[in-house]
């Protein structure tokens, strides 16, 4: 019976976390690489002392966070473009997704591929914005809608599957 022993089931355990860790890891350096690279590297500004916060409240390592900072400031950075989709999800529910992205087409392509094959389509512009105000610094609805528990579910899987793209850095919702 092979892959029953306890080295087996530690090594699959730490696969999982490890993976968990690099995809929150490679996003939080993404967020870095663009505040350090808009404030010149400048550790005292806000937006990158935010970002450095977030980071190690993650347990990012030092050495990442000045790498990413230093790929920010250098001359080689890679011009990475904020870019906002909007969308009505399960029973109505809005949808604000926020990429981070070295290349809009693609991620364009991959963000309304995933939203066509569950049957919803991508929004135009403020379409699905004006739900959501900025408070303190968050954005966060200004109206909310209750779901049933069908709609709740797809819309998990929904949020799950966005998720999973790798350029996706934030998915907002206005579900209670």
């Amino acid at each position: 019976m092979a892959g029953h022993n306890k080295w087996s089931k530690i090594k699959h355990k730490k696969a999982g976390t490890d993976a968990q860790k690099s995809k929150v890891f490679g996003r939080l350096a993404k967020v870095l690489t663009v505040e350090s690279k808009n404030c010149g590297g400048d550790r005292g500004s806000p937006a990158l002392k935010s970002a450095i916060e977030q980071a190690k409240a993650a347990n990012m390592p030092a050495q990442n966070i000045n790498r990413a900072i230093e790929r920010g400031v250098g001359g080689n950075a890679e011009s990475l473009e904020t870019i906002t989709y909007e969308m009505y999800g399960p029973g109505g529910c809005a949808l604000l997704i926020n990429a981070l992205t070295d290349n809009k087409n693609r991620t364009a392509a991959e963000i309304r591929h995933i939203i066509t094959k569950n049957g919803y389509t991508v929004g135009t512009p403020g379409s699905a914005a004006w739900i959501f105000t900025k408070q303190e610094g968050r954005i966060v609805p200004s109206t909310t809608v209750s779901l049933s528990e069908a709609d709740a579910k797809k819309l998990d899987a929904l949020v799950a599957e966005l998720d999973e793209q790798e350029d996706t850095q934030e998915i907002l919702t206005n579900k209670v």
